[in-house]
């Protein structure tokens, strides 16, 4: 099997399971789940920092 042809079978897969997608497209949005997690990290930091001042 070529290289072509493994290409050709997983463009096949992506437009059959409905996944195709434009390469330009724009990145997906961070979830709001992640924001939390940095911002939690962000306080932790400061108040550690806060008490070694």
């Amino acid at each position: 099997m070529t290289a072509a042809d493994l290409n050709r079978l997983e463009q096949a897969a992506r437009v059959s399971m409905g996944g195709f997608q434009d390469p330009e497209a724009p990145a997906p949005r961070a979830s709001p789940l992640r924001f939390a997690a940095v911002a939690l990290m962000a306080a932790i930091v400061l108040t550690a920092a806060s008490q070694l001042i």
